[in-house]
């Protein structure tokens, strides 16, 4: 069995026209929300032990919100490839770099994670799909398990959508968790 964690990034800012796209940080918003989003991996016992993350800063500060969350050992990829990825993109990306991990987390953007989530899942007609169908917000996660022990032989409609997280339908008491975005110095560019 392999499980896919697709997370999208976190709301990101616009304050400065100037700055690159690729180089715009989180938003207060923004960095508020990872760490609703590790909590509720926690409580749901959601461990990836491969991390492949896009290399722009706010997919970084990103993670660097949910990194302090998450449990057990995890191996870690930034790639610029997954910056600009299209849903073709992401399979082909997946497949080259998930290693020999089961359960393999994807920190990127849209629409390529939303094209992505959609393509691979059969269960189309439940709650959960019609829902991620609709939107994938950002900090949102899409969680989907494949009966297969090959990320290889992960294809379109082979998993089924167990679970879509969404920060804004996770409440909890924000000054009990970090607020601050404790993104390490090595996720700058």
């Amino acid at each position: 069995m392999l499980r896919l964690f697709l997370l999208r990034h976190a709301k990101s800012s616009w304050s400065d026209p100037d700055l690159n796209d690729f180089d715009r940080p989180l938003n207060k918003r923004g960095k508020k929300d990872p760490p609703k989003i590790a909590l509720a991996m926690k409580e749901r016992g959601y461990c990836p032990d491969r991390i492949l993350c896009s290399s722009s800063m706010r997919t970084k500060e990103t993670l660097g919100g949910i990194l302090p969350g998450l449990q057990g050992d995890v191996s870690l990829k930034l790639l610029d490839d997954l910056y600009e990825g299209h849903a073709p993109d992401y399979l082909v990306i997946m497949r080259a770099h998930a290693k020999d991990s089961n359960n393999l987390m994807i920190v990127g953007h849209n629409t390529g994670l939303h094209e992505i989530a959609l393509r691979l899942i059969t269960n189309t007609n439940t709650p959960l799909a019609t829902d991620m169908e609709i939107k994938f917000p950002t900090s949102a996660l899409a969680v989907i398990d494949f009966d297969c022990d090959s990320w290889n032989m992960v294809t379109a409609q082979s998993g089924q959508l167990i679970d879509f997280i969404k920060p804004r339908d996770i409440a909890i008491d924000m000054n009990a968790i970090l607020l601050e975005n404790p993104a390490p110095a090595f996720f700058r560019r």
